[in-house]
């Protein structure tokens, strides 16, 4: 099952049901997660790990003024914890998970993406599955984490540089 969007002329597919990248603009690279996350150290990725106290994550969310981390196990991406699960905890808990380890209320598993699936495909899978943030693995490996934003941010670059390279191509003739 393929499902698109139509930009002009050309048929621009999204996403496929075995999450593998289907395609993109005829004759043009579509560009993947790893490109966007080249620049990144995987080592620089803040997380948390199952064990740690809600109330520590949620201080170091507030610290580095972001809205989730992937939490870890060993070397294992286990889950997400998010503001969002911070939230529906508190209204269903009370002040008490506070004190839990994130690995009690943690959304898991977490939902993840490739490092070469494309970001139109991963735009897809954040839209379906009404979620914000993806980790991006590599061999199973966590290689980078990504946000909503930042593939946003990503396609706007794309669509300005279609744009400025139609108007260079409309002056020339």
């Amino acid at each position: 099952m393929v499902a698109g969007i139509r930009l002009g002329s050309k048929f621009v597919a999204c996403f496929h049901k075995a999450r593998k990248p289907v395609s993109g603009l005829k004759g043009e690279d579509v560009m993947e997660i790893a490109k966007l996350i080249s620049g990144r150290d995987p080592a620089d990725i803040i997380h948390c790990t199952v064990d740690m106290k809600v109330r520590d994550v949620v201080a170091l969310l507030a610290d580095k003024r972001i809205g989730a981390l992937p939490v870890i196990e060993g070397k294992m991406v286990v889950g997400i914890f998010s503001e969002r699960d911070l939230v529906y905890r508190i209204a269903e808990m009370g002040e008490s998970c506070l004190d839990r380890a994130v690995g009690e209320v943690m959304t898991a598993p977490a939902i993840t993406v490739g490092a070469h699936e494309t970001v139109l495909d991963a735009l897809g899978l954040m839209t379906r599955r009404r979620i914000r943030h993806l980790p991006v693995l590599e061999e199973g490996a966590l290689r980078g984490f990504i946000s909503i934003g930042d593939l946003v941010k990503s396609r706007l670059d794309e669509v300005r540089h279609e744009a400025e390279a139609l108007r260079n191509y409309i002056q020339s003739a």
